[in-house]
């Protein structure tokens, strides 16, 4: 058996350092595309909410809502029994506003789990900003303009609450008041 030897040629003076210097700018282009590709990249629902929890006046709930008080409100905080008259502008992470009403009436049982947790801390006059985490949102479901695995965050004003027994009796005065005949003219 014999062994047959291939010469080698000596390398040329520098090009250990211009194979290093290559390796190295093909480094940095890999690194600056990886930054440049998470750039416009949304985080994930768990980043960003980890990430905002250290903010300044945000306090976060044993279910993970997260709020921050911008106007503390008087008096008792309604209840899951209540009827909520609220102002309120819904977006997403990335600013998009998906629903908006300056003054409307809504159980506070018939909404979604964590905004209705976040009314339950409001008191009368009182404006929070909500960060809904997507458990106690819409989940994985899409719902309408609001894409599935969505932090909402909502600015909420609570303008009054008022309990649901109130509310039907009031609807049975007006509904009387309303079935009682006029009286009749010259009588």
């Amino acid at each position: 058996m014999s062994t047959t030897a291939v010469p080698l040629r000596p390398i040329a003076k520098g090009s250990l350092t211009r194979l290093w210097i290559g390796v190295a700018a093909v480094a940095v282009a890999a690194g600056g595309l990886a930054w440049a590709g998470q750039r416009g990249v949304e985080p994930s629902p768990a980043s960003y909410l980890a990430r905002n929890a250290g903010e300044d006046g945000v306090m976060t709930t044993d279910s993970g809502l997260q709020y921050k008080v911008l106007e503390e409100g008087e008096g008792p905080s309604p209840t899951a029994a209540d009827v909520a008259l609220v102002g309120y502008k819904g977006t997403l992470l990335d600013g998009t506003v998906f629903d908006e009403n300056p003054q409307t009436a809504m159980p506070v049982d018939g909404v979604v789990p964590g905004f209705s947790e976040g009314l339950q801390k409001m008191k009368k006059g009182g404006k929070y900003r909500l960060w809904i985490p997507p458990q106690l949102g819409y989940g994985e479901q899409a719902a309408g303009p609001i894409p599935a695995n969505s932090v909402l965050v909502f600015d909420v004003q609570l303008h009054d609450f008022k309990s649901k027994a109130d509310i039907m009796r009031m609807q049975q005065m007006m509904q009387q008041d309303g079935a009682t005949p006029p009286p009749l003219p010259g009588n």
